[in-house]
């Protein structure tokens, strides 16, 4: 019988053996040589193929699996995963509202805020002057600690100046808005387009090389039409499923 192929992982290299393979087989996931569906090698397979014990293999494994991207099922083996998270997109759209209803605990952090100018066309949107001033805040959104997007959210500074404080607080826009005397608010328009994920989005949504980001830009307004926020939102395209019902 011939010796199964060996993949080399990098001993020394500062980043851990069990991460390499994990980060080598989410690759082939993303890229579609590990098809939806399709059943991984067996644990020796695999340990041989990167000449590795059986514990950091499986440590591997877990990480794939912590990520929703594989399954385990006893006496039959680990296999692509068929689920992801649907995700609702309608005049009523809500991140945390979508994600517990997947049976997931929702979160996220800020990762940064500031008061600039807007892209123009996020402007426009808006219905605000070029040079007006926004707060600008981006944010890693999570299901189960496991990343979802990442997201920039443009805010007219006049009428929200304070919101990065309460968002920090409180930890989701819709209870900011809330905070701000904005007790509803709607979708009204939505564009989604899609792309590789950046160096820097890869890091935040701990992907691979080659994985594709689904691009989710969006304008809420309140109750009376006015435009309250505009948002370019960044999903992970192997992890969610997107389910328009306007």
């Amino acid at each position: 019988m011939q010796a199964p192929a060996q993949t080399k992982v990098s001993r020394g290299s500062g980043v851990a053996l069990w991460r390499q393979i994990a980060e080598d087989l989410e690759t082939e996931i993303f890229v579609g040589k590990l098809a939806t569906g399709a059943r991984l090698p067996t644990e020796n397979e695999l340990a041989a193929r990167y000449a590795v014990n059986r514990h950091t293999l499986r440590r591997a494994l877990a990480e794939l699996s912590r990520k929703g991207l594989v399954e385990a099922t006893p006496r039959r083996g680990t296999f692509v995963s068929k689920s992801r998270i649907p995700y609702r997109i309608s005049r009523n759209t809500r991140f945390s509202e979508n994600i517990l209803e997947a049976g997931r605990d929702p979160g996220g952090r800020l990762l940064s805020t500031r008061t600039c100018t807007a892209p123009e066309e996020m402007a426009e949107w808006l219905g605000i002057a070029h040079a007006a001033a926004v707060v600008e805040m981006e944010h890693v959104r999570v299901a189960n600690d496991v990343p979802i997007c990442v997201a920039t959210t443009w805010l007219p500074a006049d009428r929200f100046s304070r919101i990065a404080k309460i968002y920090e607080h409180v930890g989701s826009m819709t209870k900011a808005f809330a905070r701000l005397g904005i007790k509803s608010f709607t979708r009204k328009r939505t564009r989604i387009t899609s792309r590789l994920a950046t160096t820097d989005e890869r890091e935040l949504l701990e992907l691979p090389r080659g994985a594709v980001v689904m691009l989710i830009e969006a304008l809420d307004v309140d109750p009376s039409g006015e435009p309250i926020s505009a948002s370019h939102s960044r999903f992970v395209a192997e992890r969610v499923s997107l389910l328009l019902e306007y």
